[in-house]
Protein backbone atom coordinates (compact mmCIF):
# COMPACT_ATOMS: atom_id res chain seq x y z
CA UNK A 1 0.00 0.00 0.00
CA UNK A 2 1.35 3.40 -1.08
CA UNK A 3 2.78 5.47 2.16
CA UNK A 4 0.59 8.11 0.92
CA UNK A 5 -2.69 5.94 1.93
CA UNK A 6 -4.17 5.75 5.45
CA UNK A 7 -7.15 3.54 4.47
CA UNK A 8 -7.87 1.30 1.25
CA UNK A 9 -10.93 -0.88 0.33
CA UNK A 10 -9.89 -3.77 -1.80
CA UNK A 11 -12.87 -5.71 -3.36
CA UNK A 12 -15.06 -4.97 -0.91
CA UNK A 13 -18.38 -6.34 -0.24
CA UNK A 14 -21.28 -6.23 2.57
CA UNK A 15 -23.90 -8.73 2.46
CA UNK A 16 -26.57 -9.26 4.60
CA UNK A 17 -28.76 -12.42 4.92
CA UNK A 18 -32.43 -11.42 5.10
CA UNK A 19 -33.75 -14.18 8.21
CA UNK A 20 -37.33 -15.12 8.60
CA UNK A 21 -37.19 -17.43 5.83
CA UNK A 22 -37.82 -21.30 6.26
CA UNK A 23 -37.68 -22.48 2.79
CA UNK A 24 -35.54 -21.88 -0.24
CA UNK A 25 -32.26 -20.04 -0.40
CA UNK A 26 -31.89 -16.92 1.81
CA UNK A 27 -32.25 -13.24 0.75
CA UNK A 28 -29.22 -11.42 0.92
CA UNK A 29 -29.15 -7.31 1.37
CA UNK A 30 -25.96 -6.42 -1.11
CA UNK A 31 -25.54 -3.20 0.56
CA UNK A 32 -21.56 -3.02 -0.90
CA UNK A 33 -20.00 -4.38 -3.80
CA UNK A 34 -16.73 -4.81 -4.99
CA UNK A 35 -15.71 -1.00 -3.66
CA UNK A 36 -12.21 -0.35 -4.45
CA UNK A 37 -11.30 2.95 -3.04
CA UNK A 38 -8.22 4.47 -1.52
CA UNK A 39 -8.11 7.32 1.06
CA UNK A 40 -4.85 9.59 1.29
CA UNK A 41 -3.66 10.91 5.07
CA UNK A 42 -4.42 14.28 5.91
CA UNK A 43 -7.37 14.49 3.11
CA UNK A 44 -10.79 15.15 3.62
CA UNK A 45 -12.61 12.48 1.01
CA UNK A 46 -16.17 12.24 0.18
CA UNK A 47 -18.88 10.12 -0.77
CA UNK A 48 -21.83 11.20 -2.03
CA UNK A 49 -25.47 9.13 -3.32
CA UNK A 50 -28.36 8.65 -3.09
CA UNK A 51 -30.42 6.91 0.19
CA UNK A 52 -30.07 3.07 0.03
CA UNK A 53 -26.87 3.58 -2.27
CA UNK A 54 -24.80 1.96 0.62
CA UNK A 55 -23.03 5.04 2.06
CA UNK A 56 -23.39 4.41 5.55
CA UNK A 57 -22.69 0.78 5.23
CA UNK A 58 -19.18 1.34 3.71
CA UNK A 59 -18.13 3.87 6.00
CA UNK A 60 -19.04 1.67 9.10
CA UNK A 61 -17.05 -1.27 7.26
CA UNK A 62 -14.18 1.07 7.04
CA UNK A 63 -14.73 1.38 11.16
CA UNK A 64 -14.61 -2.37 11.28
CA UNK A 65 -18.84 -1.54 12.52
CA UNK A 66 -19.99 -3.83 9.91
CA UNK A 67 -19.30 -7.04 8.57
CA UNK A 68 -17.18 -7.19 5.76
CA UNK A 69 -18.29 -10.69 3.44
CA UNK A 70 -15.67 -10.19 0.52
CA UNK A 71 -12.37 -8.25 0.48
CA UNK A 72 -10.31 -6.78 2.67
CA UNK A 73 -9.83 -2.88 3.90
CA UNK A 74 -5.85 -2.21 4.77
CA UNK A 75 -5.41 0.91 7.34
CA UNK A 76 -1.80 1.41 7.72
CA UNK A 77 -0.28 5.07 9.74
CA UNK A 78 3.19 5.60 10.45
CA UNK A 79 2.63 3.00 13.40
CA UNK A 80 0.64 0.01 12.50
CA UNK A 81 -0.80 -1.92 9.77
CA UNK A 82 -3.95 -3.90 9.91
CA UNK A 83 -6.73 -6.04 7.86
CA UNK A 84 -10.07 -5.20 8.99
CA UNK A 85 -11.56 -8.32 7.25
CA UNK A 86 -9.37 -10.15 10.06
CA UNK A 87 -9.09 -8.09 13.02
CA UNK A 88 -9.71 -8.94 16.52
CA UNK A 89 -8.97 -8.52 20.37
CA UNK A 90 -6.17 -6.16 21.49
CA UNK A 91 -5.75 -4.81 17.53
CA UNK A 92 -9.60 -4.18 17.85
CA UNK A 93 -9.63 -2.12 20.71
CA UNK A 94 -6.57 -0.44 19.27
CA UNK A 95 -7.76 0.60 16.13
CA UNK A 96 -10.97 2.03 18.10
CA UNK A 97 -8.81 4.28 19.26
CA UNK A 98 -7.23 5.76 15.93
CA UNK A 99 -10.77 5.58 14.04
CA UNK A 100 -14.06 7.42 15.10
CA UNK A 101 -17.60 8.39 13.86
CA UNK A 102 -19.54 11.38 13.94
CA UNK A 103 -23.21 10.14 13.64
CA UNK A 104 -26.26 12.25 11.62
CA UNK A 105 -28.53 13.09 14.15
CA UNK A 106 -27.01 15.46 17.10
CA UNK A 107 -30.46 14.87 19.26
CA UNK A 108 -29.95 11.06 19.10
CA UNK A 109 -25.97 10.85 19.43
CA UNK A 110 -26.00 12.27 22.84
CA UNK A 111 -27.36 10.49 25.99
CA UNK A 112 -29.78 13.07 27.79
CA UNK A 113 -28.45 11.67 31.21
CA UNK A 114 -24.99 12.76 31.06
CA UNK A 115 -23.59 16.07 31.66
CA UNK A 116 -21.36 18.00 28.11
CA UNK A 117 -17.77 17.06 30.38
CA UNK A 118 -18.71 13.32 30.81
CA UNK A 119 -19.86 12.93 27.58
CA UNK A 120 -16.68 14.11 25.95
CA UNK A 121 -14.49 12.06 28.75
CA UNK A 122 -16.66 8.64 27.84
CA UNK A 123 -13.88 7.19 25.54
CA UNK A 124 -11.27 8.43 27.37
CA UNK A 125 -12.60 6.51 30.15
CA UNK A 126 -13.62 3.50 28.54
CA UNK A 127 -10.05 3.50 26.43
CA UNK A 128 -8.28 4.20 29.64
CA UNK A 129 -6.09 6.61 27.71
CA UNK A 130 -5.93 9.03 30.86
CA UNK A 131 -4.09 8.02 34.25
CA UNK A 132 -6.45 10.47 36.67
CA UNK A 133 -9.41 12.79 36.58
CA UNK A 134 -6.96 15.91 36.58
CA UNK A 135 -5.54 14.31 33.06
CA UNK A 136 -9.33 13.27 31.54
CA UNK A 137 -10.49 16.81 32.65
CA UNK A 138 -7.49 18.32 31.08
CA UNK A 139 -8.07 16.67 27.94
CA UNK A 140 -11.82 17.38 27.17
CA UNK A 141 -11.02 21.08 28.06
CA UNK A 142 -8.58 21.33 25.38
CA UNK A 143 -10.98 19.40 23.17
CA UNK A 144 -14.08 21.21 24.48
CA UNK A 145 -12.20 24.53 23.37
CA UNK A 146 -11.00 23.14 19.89
CA UNK A 147 -14.94 22.66 18.98
CA UNK A 148 -15.94 26.38 20.53
CA UNK A 149 -17.35 24.75 23.89
CA UNK A 150 -16.41 27.21 27.25
CA UNK A 151 -16.31 25.34 30.56
CA UNK A 152 -19.72 26.01 31.14
CA UNK A 153 -21.51 24.38 28.31
CA UNK A 154 -19.29 21.56 29.67
CA UNK A 155 -21.63 21.52 32.94
CA UNK A 156 -24.55 21.04 31.10
CA UNK A 157 -27.15 18.44 30.10
CA UNK A 158 -27.45 18.33 26.42
CA UNK A 159 -31.05 19.13 26.18
CA UNK A 160 -29.54 23.10 26.60
CA UNK A 161 -28.38 23.22 23.56
CA UNK A 162 -29.22 23.83 20.07
CA UNK A 163 -28.76 21.11 16.92
CA UNK A 164 -25.44 23.15 15.83
CA UNK A 165 -24.07 22.77 19.07
CA UNK A 166 -25.13 19.62 19.97
CA UNK A 167 -22.89 18.34 16.68
CA UNK A 168 -19.95 20.30 17.46
CA UNK A 169 -20.05 18.05 21.66
CA UNK A 170 -20.36 14.82 18.83
CA UNK A 171 -17.29 16.53 17.49
CA UNK A 172 -15.63 16.98 20.47
CA UNK A 173 -16.70 13.19 21.47
CA UNK A 174 -15.01 11.55 18.12
CA UNK A 175 -11.74 13.72 18.80
CA UNK A 176 -11.12 12.84 22.41
CA UNK A 177 -9.14 10.02 21.93
CA UNK A 178 -6.77 11.33 19.33
CA UNK A 179 -8.13 9.64 16.05
CA UNK A 180 -6.41 9.43 12.66
CA UNK A 181 -9.29 8.45 10.96
CA UNK A 182 -12.96 9.69 11.17
CA UNK A 183 -16.00 8.70 9.65
CA UNK A 184 -18.55 11.55 9.32
CA UNK A 185 -21.80 10.25 8.63
CA UNK A 186 -24.35 12.74 7.37
CA UNK A 187 -23.11 14.91 9.81
CA UNK A 188 -24.72 18.32 8.96
CA UNK A 189 -28.20 16.58 6.98
CA UNK A 190 -30.64 17.58 10.17
CA UNK A 191 -29.16 20.84 10.56
CA UNK A 192 -29.87 24.47 9.11
CA UNK A 193 -28.39 25.69 6.00
CA UNK A 194 -26.12 28.43 8.38
CA UNK A 195 -25.46 26.23 11.14
CA UNK A 196 -24.11 23.65 8.72
CA UNK A 197 -21.69 26.18 6.91
CA UNK A 198 -20.72 26.54 10.68
CA UNK A 199 -20.05 22.87 11.32
CA UNK A 200 -18.64 22.14 7.73
CA UNK A 201 -16.03 25.44 8.64
CA UNK A 202 -15.22 23.88 11.87
CA UNK A 203 -14.44 20.39 10.40
CA UNK A 204 -12.29 22.09 7.54
CA UNK A 205 -10.22 23.74 10.34
CA UNK A 206 -9.57 20.96 12.36
CA UNK A 207 -8.43 18.83 9.77
CA UNK A 208 -6.30 21.82 8.66
CA UNK A 209 -4.55 21.82 12.03
CA UNK A 210 -4.58 17.93 13.00
CA UNK A 211 -4.17 16.32 9.36
CA UNK A 212 -7.13 14.01 10.67
CA UNK A 213 -8.05 12.09 7.54
CA UNK A 214 -11.96 12.49 6.80
CA UNK A 215 -14.73 10.45 4.76
CA UNK A 216 -17.07 12.49 4.72
CA UNK A 217 -20.61 11.00 3.82
CA UNK A 218 -23.30 13.04 2.30
CA UNK A 219 -26.51 13.16 -0.17
CA UNK A 220 -25.46 16.56 -0.93
CA UNK A 221 -22.53 17.57 -3.67
CA UNK A 222 -23.11 21.23 -2.90
CA UNK A 223 -21.95 19.76 0.77
CA UNK A 224 -19.20 17.88 -0.98
CA UNK A 225 -17.85 20.76 -3.11
CA UNK A 226 -17.99 23.15 -0.03
CA UNK A 227 -15.51 20.42 2.36
CA UNK A 228 -13.76 17.55 0.62
CA UNK A 229 -10.66 17.36 -1.68
CA UNK A 230 -11.63 14.28 -3.59
CA UNK A 231 -14.91 12.70 -4.16
CA UNK A 232 -16.69 8.97 -4.95
CA UNK A 233 -19.93 8.93 -6.32
CA UNK A 234 -22.11 5.58 -4.85
CA UNK A 235 -25.33 4.24 -6.55
CA UNK A 236 -26.88 1.02 -5.37
CA UNK A 237 -23.49 0.05 -3.41
CA UNK A 238 -20.90 0.30 -6.45
CA UNK A 239 -18.60 3.31 -6.72
CA UNK A 240 -19.83 4.88 -10.34
CA UNK A 241 -17.50 7.63 -10.50
CA UNK A 242 -14.57 9.01 -8.38
CA UNK A 243 -12.02 12.48 -9.04
CA UNK A 244 -10.37 15.42 -7.18
CA UNK A 245 -13.42 17.54 -6.67
CA UNK A 246 -12.84 20.36 -8.96
CA UNK A 247 -12.05 17.85 -11.89
CA UNK A 248 -15.43 15.64 -10.69
CA UNK A 249 -17.32 19.60 -11.11
CA UNK A 250 -15.44 20.80 -14.31
CA UNK A 251 -15.42 17.04 -16.09
CA UNK A 252 -18.40 14.86 -15.63
CA UNK A 253 -18.58 11.01 -17.44
CA UNK A 254 -20.84 9.04 -15.74
CA UNK A 255 -24.54 9.65 -16.21
CA UNK A 256 -25.83 9.40 -12.28
CA UNK A 257 -23.34 11.66 -11.71
CA UNK A 258 -24.68 14.34 -14.14
CA UNK A 259 -28.01 13.98 -13.04
CA UNK A 260 -26.58 14.90 -8.72
CA UNK A 261 -24.48 17.42 -9.95
CA UNK A 262 -28.30 18.99 -12.52
CA UNK A 263 -29.90 18.42 -8.93
CA UNK A 264 -28.02 21.52 -7.22
CA UNK A 265 -30.19 24.75 -7.36
CA UNK A 266 -28.07 27.87 -8.34
CA UNK A 267 -27.87 31.52 -6.00
CA UNK A 268 -29.07 33.44 -9.11
CA UNK A 269 -32.16 34.06 -9.52
CA UNK A 270 -32.04 34.55 -13.38
CA UNK A 271 -30.71 31.05 -13.85
CA UNK A 272 -33.15 28.51 -14.44
CA UNK A 273 -32.21 25.19 -13.22
CA UNK A 274 -32.05 22.04 -15.60
CA UNK A 275 -32.14 19.08 -13.34
CA UNK A 276 -32.28 15.80 -14.97
CA UNK A 277 -35.10 13.77 -14.02
CA UNK A 278 -34.23 10.54 -13.22
CA UNK A 279 -37.50 8.17 -13.84
CA UNK A 280 -38.00 5.36 -11.01
CA UNK A 281 -36.83 4.30 -7.96
CA UNK A 282 -33.31 2.94 -6.90
CA UNK A 283 -33.41 -0.76 -7.17
CA UNK A 284 -33.50 -3.39 -4.49
CA UNK A 285 -30.35 -4.55 -3.51
CA UNK A 286 -31.87 -7.52 -2.72
CA UNK A 287 -32.24 -8.18 -6.61
CA UNK A 288 -30.12 -5.19 -8.12
CA UNK A 289 -30.62 -5.52 -11.99
CA UNK A 290 -28.04 -7.19 -14.43
CA UNK A 291 -24.98 -5.45 -16.13
CA UNK A 292 -24.81 -1.34 -15.22
CA UNK A 293 -26.73 -1.21 -12.04
CA UNK A 294 -27.91 2.76 -12.87
CA UNK A 295 -29.28 0.73 -16.66
CA UNK A 296 -32.79 1.07 -14.85
CA UNK A 297 -33.08 5.22 -14.94
CA UNK A 298 -30.08 5.50 -17.15
CA UNK A 299 -31.57 7.89 -20.49
CA UNK A 300 -28.93 6.61 -22.51
CA UNK A 301 -29.12 3.05 -21.47
CA UNK A 302 -28.12 0.35 -24.58
CA UNK A 303 -28.55 -3.15 -24.63
CA UNK A 304 -24.81 -3.70 -23.71
CA UNK A 305 -25.31 -2.05 -20.34
CA UNK A 306 -28.52 -4.35 -19.43
CA UNK A 307 -25.79 -7.28 -19.94
CA UNK A 308 -22.46 -6.51 -19.16
CA UNK A 309 -20.72 -4.89 -16.41
CA UNK A 310 -18.63 -1.92 -16.76
CA UNK A 311 -15.16 -1.99 -16.46
CA UNK A 312 -13.61 0.62 -13.85
CA UNK A 313 -11.16 2.56 -15.77
CA UNK A 314 -9.28 5.60 -15.78
CA UNK A 315 -10.41 8.91 -17.79
CA UNK A 316 -7.49 11.07 -16.35
CA UNK A 317 -5.52 11.67 -13.51
CA UNK A 318 -7.16 10.21 -10.84
CA UNK A 319 -10.37 10.06 -12.36
CA UNK A 320 -12.23 6.88 -12.59
CA UNK A 321 -15.50 5.49 -13.88
CA UNK A 322 -17.44 2.51 -14.86
CA UNK A 323 -19.48 3.70 -17.30
CA UNK A 324 -19.52 1.74 -21.08
CA UNK A 325 -20.21 5.18 -23.08
CA UNK A 326 -18.61 7.82 -20.65
CA UNK A 327 -16.58 8.59 -23.89
CA UNK A 328 -19.38 9.49 -26.29
CA UNK A 329 -21.58 11.42 -23.61
CA UNK A 330 -18.42 13.79 -22.33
Amino acid sequence: MSNDVLIRANDLSVHFPLRGFMFGERPVVRACEGINIAIEKGSFFGLVGESGSGKTTLGRAMLKAAPISKGEVIYSDDEVTYNLATLEGPELKDYRKRSQLIFQDPYAALSPRMTVRDIIAEPLEVMRLTSSREETDARVREIAAMCRLNLEHLRRFPHAFSGGQRQRISIARALVSGPRFIVADESVAALDVSIQADVLNLLNKIQADSGITFLFISHDLSVIAHTCDFVAVMYLGQIVESAPTRKLFSETFHPYTRALLSAIPSLDPDVRGHAQRLEGEIPSPINPPPGCRFNTRCPHAQERCRSEVPEWREMSSKHHVACHFAEELA
